[in-house]
């Protein structure tokens, strides 16, 4: 048994990565920002967590502390000019603390960048490795491209994208060649880093037994997807800037995360080696194939048993303050618009529609003003609704929905989530179940805080629209727990039926 620490546990690869650790029998501590995150995961009561940011000295040498191998997956998707110098102070500190604390392995998932003009994202991962390898503690970098499994950032643009455009004009990156590799592989060798030699301080390239480009991608998902070929037409005008905002205008991948993914594309991105076999041999029936990946990545959302997506991470400039407190927030502001209705039906009945809203599921009022709402959003460089949800029904805190993020969730209780949309201040919306007097009652309460003028300008005018969305939710969501009760049809269509409402400012 390893005692190991695993940074970016709330993301794509560390939240799959930490139960294949546990199941091999391996001791893990988590390190995130927000240890809160983590309370919906299945395997949380199994794990030691430690609150801290990899930039802190301090807490990131306190969470190393009795660490045998550490994890290092933290990566900066956002744009903007400073990233690369987040993500190299925190890579230093985070190396500085693992020496002090005496931890004999680091094991970092970088990229497969090319020598000669790597793109910035791509760099920044170089620069990233480069600061492990020389930090003093042994490091095994691994360097993967394209990574297929289910609610991968990746994939899901894949996805997107052949799904929608059965004919597409692309830019010229869709002939650049990769070598993409499934993400039960980049989690193998992940875990058997373990068990490689003491003092080995390199990095290998990682990859799939195919070598493609991203136009036959394209057309071995449609296969695998049982679709007809796709046309694609390369076009030369298509710069990263313009391609990132085209891949966030068909597909659920925001372009401020897109525009680093459509950078790397356009270098080619194939192992140059494959010595890692030395020390962690193939399996018998040799690396899982494209074809493979995708069909296996096809049934896990089929199933909706997606463990892991590319949105479980913090989404680049969100906020993530908790819902305020009149101490915490004294002389500020809070906006609020407070509507219950009576419902005819159990309160089990009522906490299904409350836990499966969002989605394809939508939310019971307006589905034309929720989408406006979303390509607004998109407009101004936000994630939209097209996030979707990671399962149908089940809610864990840290799941992305639409463009909220579940802040907390007292199952047949209460659902808060919190507002991942741009604006000009910081907004949730908390959905509740209650029994009073022996019947079922929906509780729902919209909150605003502003920031600055512009953020009391924003509420007045959305104010005449909350009647419109927030008025008519209660009755509907009501409606369709009788629904589900078998006590009547529900075709969800909006309703007038009027909830008992309460709006007000409430100020200190």
């Amino acid at each position: 048994m390893t005692r190991c620490l695993v940074t970016g546990a709330t993301g794509y690869i560390g939240g799959r990565l930490v139960p294949e650790l546990l199941d091999a029998g391996h001791s893990v501590r988590c390190m995130a920002r927000a240890a809160g995150r983590l309370r919906g995961q299945t395997w949380r009561d199994r794990v030691e967590v430690a609150e801290a940011d990899a930039a802190d000295p301090v807490a990131t040498r306190a969470a190393l502390e009795g660490v045998e191998v550490a994890y290092y997956l933290i990566h900066t998707m956002a744009a903007g000019r400073d990233f690369a110098e987040r993500d190299r102070v925190a890579a230093g500190t985070f190396a500085a603390a693992a020496k002090d604390a005496g931890v004999r392995r680091i094991v970092y998932l970088g990229g497969l960048a090319p020598a000669e003009r790597p793109s910035p994202h791509m760099r920044s991962r170089a620069e990233v490795e480069t600061v492990m390898l020389a930090s003093g503690v042994p490091t095994v970098a691994f360097r993967a491209s394209v990574i297929i499994g289910s609610g991968s950032v990746s994939f899901e643009m894949l996805r997107h994208l052949t799904e929608r455009l059965p004919i597409m004009t692309t830019p010229r990156w869709v002939r650049t060649r990769t070598q993409p590799i499934a993400i039960r592989d980049v989690l193998r060798y992940l875990v058997r880093a373990l068990d490689m030699p003491e003092g080995i301080n390199r990095a290998f390239d990682i990859g799939g037994p195919d070598v493609l480009t991203y136009a036959q991608m394209m057309q071995g998902y449609a296969a695998a997807a049982g679709l007809p070929p796709r046309l694609v037409i390369p076009v030369p005008f298509l710069t990263p800037n313009l391609s990132s905002h085209w891949v966030g205008l068909v597909t659920p991948v925001p372009a401020g995360v897109a525009r680093p993914l459509v950078e790397s594309l356009r270098n080619e991105a194939v192992c140059r080696e494959h010595d890692i076999a030395r020390y962690i041999p193939d399996p018998p029936q040799g690396p899982t194939s494209f074809a493979r990946a995708v069909r296996l990545a096809l049934l896990r959302i089929k199933e909706a048993d997606v463990a892991t997506r590319w949105s479980s991470a913090s989404t680049p400039g969100a906020p993530s303050d908790p819902l305020p407190t009149d101490p915490d927030w004294a002389g500020g502001s809070l906006y609020v618009d407070e509507r219950t209705s009576m419902v005819d039906a159990p309160p089990e009945a009522l906490w299904r529609v409350i836990e499966g809203i969002g989605g394809g599921h939508g939310w019971y009022s307006l589905p034309f003003a929720w989408w406006i709402r979303g390509l607004a959003d998109r407009a101004v460089g936000g994630v939209g609704l097209r996030r979707g949800r990671r399962d149908p029904a089940r809610l864990r805190v840290g799941d992305a929905l639409d463009f909220w993020r579940v802040e907390e969730i007292e199952r047949g209780r209460l659902l808060r989530l919190r507002a991942e949309m741009r604006l000009p201040g910081l907004a949730w919306l908390e959905l509740c179940c209650r029994v009073e007097q022996g019947r079922t009652v929906y509780g729902q309460r919209a909150i605003f805080h502003p920031r600055g003028l512009l953020g009391h300008l924003y509420w007045w005018a959305a104010y005449p629209f909350h009647g419109l969305i927030f008025g008519r939710m209660p009755a509907n969501v009501a409606r369709a727990a009788a629904a589900i009760s078998g006590a009547v049809s529900f075709t969800g269509e909006p309703d007038v039926v009027p909830a008992q409402v309460v709006k007000h400012e409430r100020s200190s």
